[in-house]
């Protein structure tokens, strides 16, 4: 059915834009069943903000998850004016924002310098023009000013500045196609340390193979960007290298950072920090995993990750799942990762951390540069909890994590005084990460592309990691774990368990938590727990 009336028509608009789809968008098609999921959903909530003047909360995309349902609901709302990002005035150098001020520190950690960097590798094969790449990348450069920001010390407090210009060329190696060792060699030297108050935090290289083929290196800093931000860099490189011109942006990342201490902004995060306070009441819960090594003072980074894929069948339930109970794969997965997490703590109160895109305010949608927030979401899943009623906790909860996203992670681990321990990371050593950021391959004229993949340049910044993703349908997930910590042997088992986990929550939803089975660690795994009762 085709919009009914202006605001059906104007919300179709913004459904299109989020979900990226072409073809026209029926009044009583549901949001999640045509590509919607959380990410998402809280772009639609800042484009509905932005355009129509109203605030709608997230848990209503959930609640009217139909345009016709939506606009209903919109209808009856009051009017606010969408709060613009104003542009700061011009100064000699800027504040962090909090997400900057968290990675700042992060990066002056022993063993850390590298931590945060995000390279990316790719096959080249075809007539590839190494001016125009250049051209292309001064471009980028010149467009964001994130791309010509150092860091530095004034005055006890940690700064940015804004160069107006910076140097910058390509890096050029050659190599033997054969020769896998050389051109592991020449990449682990090009991803190395960033000198935080030298910009560009960008560095670009080329790897020639043969005169037709190339891999490409590229290395940003995450104090300069970040998931989102990679998408930006790809589609407007593409753009500057067809020889297209972009229009200006209207704001920068800079005047992000200055607009996050303004007084709105403030109160906002004020009313958010109630939410947070009140999730943490209590003594803290610590999560202690079975572990193959003893814990040491000192914070490793090493890690190591293992890969798999979930069967078609099972992931075509677990949708099924979630769309039967008004929630998303998001919810269900997290869901089944804490029911694995409580078999082998043996805890019934635990802390997951997942990363937020933080662009929650539309104006952003283009900007480069470091927005992500950190949410710890505390879930308890007791055993006498069916996995239906536990799914609706997580579904509640991950909804009130997720409407208040904005507060800055490292004031609530400060708020509730986290006693830090040597080489844990504050709140929860465990991390559910659903990778749905729209990722789009460069495309560029004569060329074709492909992703050059390297294992050993792999870090851990936590002890676990689950991380899952969507490709063409198919659901696919790994672990990233802390080698100081873990032996292939349990991540693997771990692996077989969270499938099992899965498959019996498809099977039959009304299952009690604790008649879900699992192995047991592999014995003398080190644990915090004496015992754990495992069903098997």
């Amino acid at each position: 059915v085709a919009p009914r009336n202006e605001l059906e028509t104007k919300l179709a608009a913004i459904w299109q834009e989020v979900l990226g789809l072409a073809k026209e968008i029926g009044v009583h098609d549901n949001f999640f069943d045509i590509g919607g999921h959380s990410l998402r959903a809280t772009t639609l909530a800042g484009k509905v903000f932005k355009e129509l003047n109203v605030n709608l909360p997230l848990r209503d995309v959930f609640r009217h998850s139909t345009i016709a349902a939506m606009a209903e609901a919109i209808a009856r709302m009051e009017r606010r004016e969408h709060e613009a990002i104003p542009q700061a005035e011009e100064r000699e150098y800027y504040p962090l924002s909090s997400a900057q001020k968290r990675l700042f520190i992060q990066h002056t950690l022993d063993g850390a310098d590298q931590l945060y960097n995000m390279p990316e590798l790719v096959q080249v094969e075809g007539e590839f023009d190494l001016d125009r790449l250049e051209a292309a990348l001064r471009k980028l450069i010149t467009r964001h000013e994130s791309l010509r920001t150092g860091f530095e010390i004034v005055k006890g407090e940690a700064v940015q500045r804004i160069y107006p210009q910076v140097d910058f060329a390509i890096e050029h190696h050659q190599a033997d196609k054969e020769d896998a060792v050389q051109i592991e060699q020449i990449v682990r030297s090009f991803v190395r340390p960033f000198d935080l108050g030298k910009p560009p935090l960008l560095r670009a290289g080329v790897i020639e193979l043969e005169s037709n083929l190339h891999i490409l290196l590229f290395d940003m800093h995450h104090m300069v960007s970040d998931g989102v931000s990679m998408a930006i860099v790809i589609d407007e490189f593409s753009s500057f290298y067809a020889g297209e011109e972009l229009p200006p942006l209207r704001i920068q990342y800079k005047d992000y950072a200055v607009w996050q201490q303004s007084k709105a902004h403030r109160e906002r995060i004020g009313r958010q920090e109630a939410y947070w306070l009140q999730t943490f009441e209590g003594e803290l819960p610590t999560a202690d995993l079975p572990m193959d090594y003893e814990r040491s003072a000192a914070r490793s980074y090493e890690g190591a990750h293992l890969e798999f894929d979930v069967e078609a069948s099972l992931s075509a339930r677990l949708r099924k799942l979630a769309a039967e109970r008004e929630s998303t794969l998001f919810m269900v997965l997290l869901a089944a990762y804490t029911v694995l997490l409580s078999k082998y703590s043996g805890q019934e109160d635990l802390v997951v951390g997942t990363p937020v895109a933080g662009r929650t305010n539309a104006d952003l949608e283009s900007v480069i540069g470091m927005f992500v927030n950190t949410l710890a979401i505390r879930n308890r899943p007791s055993g006498d909890k069916t996995f239906l009623s536990y799914l609706e906790e997580v579904k509640e909860t991950a909804l009130g994590a997720f409407e208040n996203q904005d507060y800055p992670f490292e004031e609530l681990v400060e708020r509730l005084n986290v006693k830090r321990e040597p080489g844990r990371f504050p709140l929860f050593d465990a991390v559910f990460d659903l990778q749905n950021i729209e990722e789009r391959d460069a495309e560029l004229e004569g060329v074709s592309l492909k992703t050059y993949e390297l294992d050993h340049l792999e870090e851990a910044k936590f002890d676990l990691t689950l991380f899952m993703y969507e490709n063409n349908g198919a659901l696919s997930g790994g672990l990233f774990y802390a080698t100081k910590l873990f032996k292939e042997a349990m991540i693997r088992t771990l692996t077989e368990d969270y499938l099992r986990v899965l498959s019996q929550i498809a099977e039959n939803p009304q299952l009690e938590l604790s008649r879900i089975e699992c192995h047991k660690p592999a014995a003398g795994a080190k644990s915090a727990v004496d015992t754990i009762e495992f069903a098997f």
